[in-house]
């Protein structure tokens, strides 16, 4: 179990950088009703230059060295999504793109993390889903056992802001309960090995 009294860290990226993201507003509403159990810190993409093996270890960009110190600081993440051409938005694939070196020992190797997808069409972003499932796991991501998150048509779900339907938000927090699950897990490995 995780204490109760000291708030969980988490990064929530969703990859979209537009005004009036759904993305965002899943993230946005999963802070307001985990507030005080967990701190999500929602994360702006924008300011992370494309990947370049070139500018790999102490050569990385400052906004790049930022992000891996606030994902190392993290108990875990959380992704929500849009799809784009059937796959991962690309602000978000670069990202983990960056976050992931060095292969297999990089801030991502054994990070817990929820993964969540939002879409108008019908299908909502199931196959973005499934190519981030594939990108994290390349990474050693751990991500937290639970029943996919799809948002569909997230134009009617999603009002001011915020994820009102209350299906799709109840799928939401299960997945944030199995990240947390994840997390405590994790700690007790940490505690057994000293």
């Amino acid at each position: 179990m995780l204490d109760e009294r000291t708030p969980v860290r988490l990064i929530g990226m969703s990859g979209s950088l537009r005004a009036g993201s759904y993305s965002n507003a899943v993230l946005a509403t999963l802070r307001e009703r985990f507030a005080g159990r967990a701190d999500i810190m929602l994360y702006d993409l924008a300011p992370i230059p494309l990947y370049n093996q070139d500018f790999e270890g102490d050569k990385r960009p400052a906004a790049v060295k930022a992000m891996l110190a606030d994902i190392a600081a993290a108990d875990g993440l959380v992704f929500c999504a849009p799809e784009f051409n059937h796959s991962i938005p690309g602000v978000l694939k670069n990202a983990i793109d960056w976050a992931s070196r060095p292969s297999f020992q990089s801030v991502l190797a054994y990070k817990p993390a929820a993964v969540m997808a939002t879409s108008r069409g019908p299908l909502g972003g199931a196959r973005c889903l499934e190519h981030l499932k594939v990108a994290l796991d390349s990474c050693l991501v751990r991500v937290a056992l639970a029943r996919e998150v799809i948002i569909t048509a997230c134009e009617t779900k999603i009002r001011d802001g915020r994820l009102v339907d209350e299906t799709s938000l109840m799928f939401a927090c299960g997945a944030v309960e199995a990240l947390f699950g994840e997390i405590a897990v994790r700690r007790l490995d940490t505690a057994a090995r000293g």
